[in-house]
């Protein structure tokens, strides 16, 4: 009896735990190899940090050495705050060398530096089946996880070998979908569809490198391997095609996946992150910061702000001086009713370093009709919007009065040149060295304005500024997202009394430089005078096109000031994407100006990283 009662407890009581009971996370050996790091530390240890994932279940393996800047030393400092929240830290330091045997610069890859990482990666791969851990993720210092749930995605999956799909500053990324016969990256037309998520999941690739998580408990792993030799050598005994590439960690890797039928995926189910590119020998620490600049743009532009670092290493933080590129002031066009946007502009202009001046937008909604005919403002007879058929809108009413007023203050305040910003763009990288390079070239040419943004309507020809190498005769374009105009630009746009002939600022600005396809709205003013260029490419695009998620037109969208035409039917909005010209076109240009010469400038180059995969 007493038996009985004791049994009949231990199930009660086993019943009980049992709600309380589920599998655990499985556990994670995170592998992260430091050298000359010290300037994005802060972000990638606070962003791991910051992981939804049971940090009991993660443990590190940590080196660092040859460096020579304080890389140790802000890992000492994490290590004094975080360490004890995960279930083990393996680690070592060594400061006693800061160059490799035969290296030229810090991101130079003699032999020695290839075959002591290597040795690394396999000793963490050792390390890793030696403490049992269910998967290693090797993860680089310059992996920057701002997707918290990355951790917890990835092992769900339960995948030989995946890798989290990462942004660049271009459209370089972490994994190829085509390699070449002698085991280099060839282009394909999938890798641009999963980078730009037109196909969003989880995809069979022969490479994938810097964030890779390996499933330890799969067969197949006890194949894997970063060493050229021991590859050879299982290959030679499992009687397959010997390995005849380079002694490069990340080829190597793959081949020894590749050949031993484990698979290898990307996945891009959820925006996990960014990535630097890894420099050339020539570059210098400069150019890792500019990258670091564009990325953390990158993250206001995706995420609305740069997601915050513990506050003990805020410290290592440098956002760059503030300029005006040289111009006498910037504006910002902001509604007041948007104050999200100004907030992120805002967050935008700090990671830039530009000095700008919030102007408050004359806002569409708080207009009627009695309101504008007391300001005195009439409109040209007879105009439709020429894709909508319709006249203006109220908002577009407001936008042009808002570029209309800083115009004024440009005179009143008599200054030489400006940059007009709206608040619904996004900036190019490398954006403020390509922008005063820019303005360098124009400075050499009598001009009134020059589109840093702007969309083209027209198929037609837009000639070099002769002698420059960045800088177009405008053709017929619409938007307004950015440009600058000089003092005597202003003036000569107030002299003809636009708003007793009022038409969008986007339609007026072509019939003042004379590229405006429709005569009876040219024939409106004189003189049409305007001297303008562009950029070429581009410094700036809008955040939103036309039906894509979070797009809202202030403009395009508000009460018009007349009915719609009768049976006018459905017009494409002024910015939708397919209006944009091809990317041939844009390919194009970049070639011409890429052949005009030799010259190493920061543009050329970064232009040509910004259109290249890798």
């Amino acid at each position: 009896m007493r038996i009985e009662l004791v049994l009949i407890t231990i199930c009660a009581l086993g019943a009980g735990w049992a709600l309380d009971l589920e599998y655990e996370q499985p556990t994670v050996l995170i592998t992260l190899l430091v050298r000359n790091k010290a300037h994005i530390l802060p972000l990638f240890l606070s962003y791991v940090d910051q992981l939804d994932y049971p940090k009991q279940r993660i443990a590190f393996w940590i080196r660092s050495d040859h460096n020579s800047d304080n890389s140790i030393k802000l890992l000492q400092e994490w290590l004094e705050h975080s360490a004890d929240l995960y279930h083990s830290v393996n680690y070592a330091f060594d400061d006693e060398q800061s160059r490799y045997l035969n290296e030229s610069s810090a991101y130079d890859w003699p032999a020695s530096r290839f075959r002591h990482l290597i040795a690394l990666k396999e000793e963490a791969l050792q390390y890793a089946r030696d403490i049992w851990a269910e998967f290693i993720f090797f993860l680089d210092a310059d992996v920057l996880l701002t997707e918290p749930k990355s951790l917890r995605e990835l092992t769900a999956l339960r995948l030989p070998i995946v890798a989290p799909m990462l942004l660049s500053d271009s459209l370089y990324s972490n994994f190829w979908c085509g390699m070449t016969e002698d085991y280099y990256y060839q282009r394909t037309p999938e890798y641009k569809e999963i980078y730009h998520k037109e196909k969003v999941g989880v995809f069979a690739v022969p490479m994938v490198h810097t964030a890779v998580l390996v499933h330890m408990s799969y067969a197949g792993a006890r194949y894997l391997t970063f060493d050229r030799q021991r590859l050879v050598e299982m290959q030679t005994a499992r009687h397959v095609e010997v390995y005849a590439g380079p002694m490069d960690d990340i080829i190597v890797f793959a081949i020894s996946a590749n050949s031993s039928q484990v698979p290898l995926h990307i996945c891009n189910t959820l925006s996990f992150g960014y990535m630097m590119q890894p420099l050339e020998t020539s570059d210098t620490l400069q150019q890792d910061l500019y990258q670091l600049i564009n990325i953390r743009a990158n993250m206001v532009h995706d995420l609305g702000a740069v997601p915050p670092v513990h506050p003990f290493l805020q410290k290592y933080i440098r956002l760059p001086e503030k300029t005006k590129l040289n111009l006498d002031n910037i504006f910002m066009i902001n509604l007041e009713r948007r104050p999200e946007r100004r907030q992120k502009m805002e967050n935008l202009f700090a990671e830039l370093g530009l000095e700008v001046e919030h102007f408050a937008a004359v806002d569409g909604k708080q207009l009627n009709t009695q309101l504008v005919q007391e300001m005195g403002i009439s409109f040209m007879p007879g105009y439709e919007d020429p894709y909508h058929h319709r006249p203006m809108t109220m908002g577009e009413i407001g936008c042009f009065l808002s570029h209309y007023r800083i115009w004024e203050q440009i005179v009143q305040r008599k200054l030489l040149q400006v940059l007009i910003l709206e608040d619904d763009i996004r900036f190019e990288p490398y954006f403020t060295a390509n922008a005063l390079r820019v303005l360098q070239q124009a400075s050499n040419y009598d001009y009134d304005l020059i589109y840093f943004g702007r969309k083209r309507l027209k198929d037609e020809s837009e000639p070099w500024v002769e002698g420059s190498d960045n800088l177009v005769h405008v053709g017929y374009s619409y938007w307004t997202l950015g440009y600058v105009i000089t003092l005597r630009g202003a003036e000569k746009l107030l002299a003809v009394k636009p708003l007793e002939k009022l038409i969008p600022v986007d339609e007026f600005l072509p019939v003042m430089f004379g590229r405006h396809p429709l005569q009876n709205l040219s024939q409106a003013f004189e003189p049409r005078n305007l001297i303008a260029f562009s950029a070429a490419p581009m410094l700036l695009y809008p955040i939103h096109y036309t039906g894509e998620t979070g797009y809202i037109s202030d403009t395009e969208d508000s009460q018009q000031i007349a009915d719609i035409a009768a049976g006018a039917g459905e017009a494409q909005r002024k910015s939708n994407r397919q209006q944009i010209f091809p990317e041939e076109d844009t390919v194009n240009m970049l070639d011409q100006e890429l052949n005009l010469g030799d010259s190493n400038t920061l543009l050329q180059v970064d232009i040509t990283k910004s259109h290249q995969e890798l």
